[in-house]
Formats: structure tokens, sequence, C-alpha cells
């Protein structure tokens, strides 16, 4: 199902153009117009999901996949020396379009794409709160 007010379903689905990459019947990946990096892609299902919880298993491996082997061309053709491959949920994780995609974002030695954080602390107990809860569903 696709939804008329979202971007990402007119570009996955062809309505708008893009710098395509790959298509088959499921995804789009194509290159983001406000990259992060040089080479910085998206993968987009033509199926309109607001994130990855709404996601399939069967479409969430598939993006996996697609992930895989696109960076593993990218890599060799861009000569980047590593990759984010970064996927956001809510606001408050930065997700900005309400249509599950995943960023692939060629990493290049020296450059200053930002997407660190300060490691934090907890204790064994928090540890073992947090296993336990998320056990008990």
């Amino acid at each position: 199902m696709k939804k008329d007010d979202c971007i990402f379903c007119k570009i996955a689905n062809g309505e708008i153009p893009s710098s395509t990459l790959y298509e088959d019947d499921d995804f789009r990946i194509f290159l983001d117009l406000a990259p992060a990096s040089k080479g910085h892609a998206l993968i987009v299902p033509k199926e309109h999901f607001d994130n990855l919880y709404e996601l399939s298993d069967e479409k969430a491996s598939k993006a996996l996949v697609l992930a895989k082997k696109t960076i593993s061309k990218m890599t060799e053709a861009l000569k980047c020396d590593g990759f984010n491959v970064l996927q956001n949920n809510n606001e408050c994780a930065g997700q900005t379009v309400y249509h599950f995609h995943m960023h692939l974002i060629p990493r290049y030695k020296g450059d200053d794409v930002g997407l660190k954080w300060t490691p934090g602390e907890n204790t064994q107990e928090e540890r073992d709160e947090i296993v336990n809860k998320v056990r008990a569903i």
C-alpha cells in the first residue's frame, strides 16, 4: 500500500525521479539528495511502512541483504574506507521521514560525518533489570 502524501512512496514507485542504484519489485535504492558523504544512499520499500516496527520480518531481512550487497559494490566503486548502515525509528531517534528507510553512508578517513556519541556507564544491576524486562515480553 502506498501513502499519497509520502515523498518516499512517490520516489520508491517512480513518481518522482531519483538517481537509482537498484530496483526490484519491493525496494528502490537511490542516492540521497542531502548526503552526509559522497555516495550516501537510501534503501526504501515501495510499500509504505512508517518504521521498522511495521516492517515484516521478510522485508526487514531483505533490506539488510540489500544493504550488504550495495555497500560491498559501493566500497569497491567509491574506494571509501568504511560504511555506516543507519536506520532511525521515531522523532527522538532522528527519524524525519516517516517511511521506513535505511541510510548507507560511505565513510572516508578524515571525513567530518558526525555519527558518534559519548559512551555511558551502567551497573550490572541496571543491565540485569533490562535483560529481565525484555525477556519477560
